[in-house]
This record gives C-alpha cells, sequence and structure tokens, in this order.
C-alpha cells in the first residue's frame, strides 16, 4: 500500500522533525574566482597531451529512466499498462541512454570538483547566481570545465557516445509523483542572496516504486548493463585524471553517477567501470599504421595504473578542488545504506 500523502514537500524548512530528510546536499562553490584561458583547440593533435577512447561499462544500481518526453501505448514496448513514458530505443529495441545525458552528469560533477562555472544558468535566477560563476562566453577566456566539455562557440574535447543496453527488454516502473524543485528556499542561498552552491541528489540503496498512485514508465531494471564510449583529444594528464574522477574511478573517491528522472526517490544510480582504452601520445604512430600498437591498448593491470596515474596528476596538479571533491563524495559515494525518503507523493 503507498504511503499516505505529506502534508509539506520534501526539502521545505520546517523545525519539525516529522518530516524526512532532504534527498540532496549543495555542493559550495570554491572561494577563489575561476582561472580563465583559452583551450588547446581542435586543429592539431598535441605532443604532450592524451588522445583516445576510454570503453565505460554501467551497471544499473537502481532502476533508471531517462525520459524522451513521450507517453506511448503500452502495448508499442512490450508493456502491460495502457499508457506509459517512454525511454529511447535502439534499432534491435534495447534500450538507449543518450550520450547526451552521460556527458551533462558527468559534467555537472567535473564542474563541481575543478574550479569551474556553471554550464547553463536559467533567466529567473542569474541575479542571484555569484558573478564568477555565470557561464562562459568568450571561447578564448574558458573555465577548466568549459575547455573539456565546450562552452559558447566551443565544441570541446570529449565525446560521449549513446549507451546501449546489453539486455534486449525493458522493465515497466512506476514512478511517485514528485513535487517541483524550490529554489526560492533559503537553505539554497548565503547570507548576501547568492547561491550556495550545485545541487546533488544522494543515492539510496533501494529506489521507492510509486504503486498504483506513480505514473508508469519504461525503465532499465536493477543490475541492467549498458555500454558505451567516451572519445577525447589533446586532454592533459590531469584533465584525463579529473575525468576519470568524476566517473568515479578514484578508489580513495569511489562514487557513482545519477542520471535521469527519479532523483529523489533514488531512481537512476549507475556504477561506470573502464573496461579498456586506447591511449596514445605519439598519433604519428598511430595513423601510420593499419592496426593499433599495443602499447595503445590498455586493459587489466596496465588499465588500473594508467587510471591511478591520471587521478594522481589531478590532485598533484591541483586542478581538482579537494574540499569539494570531498563534499561531492558525502552524497555521491557508493556503495551506500542510505534510504530513500519516503512519503514523496
Amino acid at each position: 500500500m503507498a504511503p499516505s500523502r505529506p502534508t509539506r514537500p520534501i526539502g521545505r524548512s520546517a523545525s519539525t522533525e516529522d518530516l524526512p530528510d532532504k534527498p540532496y546536499e549543495l555542493v559550495s562553490f570554491p572561494r577563489k574566482r575561476p582561472a580563465l584561458k583559452a583551450p588547446v583547440g581542435h586543429h592539431r593533435y598535441t605532443k604532450t597531451d592524451y588522445h583516445g577512447k576510454l570503453y565505460l561499462s554501467l551497471r544499473v544500481k537502481t532502476a533508471l529512466h531517462v525520459s524522451t518526453g513521450i507517453t506511448a501505448m503500452g502495448s508499442d514496448v512490450a508493456s502491460r499498462v495502457p499508457l506509459i513514458k517512454t525511454m529511447t530505443q535502439g534499432h534491435s529495441n534495447q534500450l538507449v541512454i543518450q550520450g547526451s545525458s552521460l556527458k551533462g552528469c558527468v559534467r555537472a560533477i567535473y564542474e563541481a570538483i575543478t574550479n569551474s562555472t556553471l554550464a547553463v544558468v536559467s533567466n529567473r535566477y542569474r541575479q542571484q547566481m555569484p558573478s564568477d560563476r555565470l557561464p562562459c562566453r568568450k571561447k578564448d577566456s574558458l573555465c577548466p570545465a568549459s575547455q573539456v566539455f565546450g562552452a559558447l562557440d566551443w565544441q570541446g574535447l570529449v565525446h560521449f557516445t549513446d549507451a546501449r543496453c546489453m539486455q534486449a527488454k525493458s522493465a515497466t516502473g512506476f514512478m511517485p509523483s514528485l513535487y517541483q524543485p524550490r529554489p526560492e528556499r533559503k537553505a539554497y542561498f548565503e547570507e548576501n542572496g547568492k547561491a550556495a552552491g550545485r545541487k546533488f541528489y544522494h543515492h539510496a540503496r533501494e529506489a521507492i516504486d510509486g504503486g498504483n498512485r506513480g505514473t508508469p514508465v519504461q525503465q532499465a531494471g536493477t543490475e541492467y548493463g549498458f555500454k558505451t564510449e567516451l572519445q577525447f583529444l589533446n586532454l592533459s594528464q590531469a584533465q584525463l585524471g579529473t575525468l576519470l574522477i568524476s566517473l568515479g574511478q578514484d578508489a580513495d573517491y569511489p562514487m557513482a553517477l545519477k542520471l535521469g528522472g527519479g532523483k529523489p526517490v533514488g531512481l537512476g544510480t549507475v556504477e561506470v567501470t573502464v573496461t579498456e582504452a586506447e591511449v596514445s601520445q605519439n598519433v604519428r604512430d598511430r595513423y601510420t599504421q593499419y592496426e593499433i600498437p599495443e602499447a595503445a591498448k590498455l586493459k587489466g593491470d596496465a588499465l588500473a595504473a594508467f587510471i591511478q596515474d591520471g587521478v594522481k596528476a589531478a590532485h598533484r596538479e591541483k586542478l581538482v578542488e579537494e574540499d569539494q571533491l570531498s563534499q561531492l563524495h558525502d552524497v555521491l559515494k557508493w556503495p551506500t545504506s542510505r534510504e530513500a525518503p519516503t512519503g514523496m507523493y
């Protein structure tokens, strides 16, 4: 039986103890202003930076729904319900997580753990954002995250392909009806009225199902697997290491991604594993022969050492803000024993 509807939304200011804990935290902005500079560019492969591809395996730990915004007949997606909100599907009807969704999720983490600006700010809240956190607008003056992921008139140095599900079927879930975000809450702002930080939702051990009062959604069930690739060029070792930290590959700060809808009730936890890498610094060697040089293919111990070296470089060169990384790890650490808050619908 579904829990009764709460008298107040989750996250609303209250002094009473009858409300559940907020399912999110704000990761503070670094105190110093972001260092802005021109990006490396796409016109050539640099000799000292890294170019290549990471092969990623994504494992769903709590049910995942990345919405298309379309409601379809259940029979069209092999579901028992009359109408259902759908996910993207590939040629063989396998579920797909769009590369843009993955990139946006990873970028948000990269922004939070580096001294970077925000990627997007709505006009409604623009005046309440610290001036040094407004999005980069000049392609020759970019923050650390914009240099890697892109900004206005700048494509960026990384590309995520769509992640395709290894299972040939999808599951039907029931998402609770959630309250809209309430950014007018005082907890979102400093005493000067400016935003206090970036918002991230906690993971939960299990997601809450809305039952017969929830919205039917097509989803990837727990332990569904996806495969995708991340292509990159002209990344320094520290930039690549920070990207790996954002994918949860720092052994001291293990994290999982939080994707799709239903984040407040525990949906969308995805664990990332780097299964293989193709990495080159000398592009001439790569493109003067038909086969990829064995030295460029990294698996097993060689891959683990490469990841570790990159993570160390990110910390050593202080591209990563240690305080912000620690704050974010407290929110996104995985595994977790945290329970999703009830009474959301």
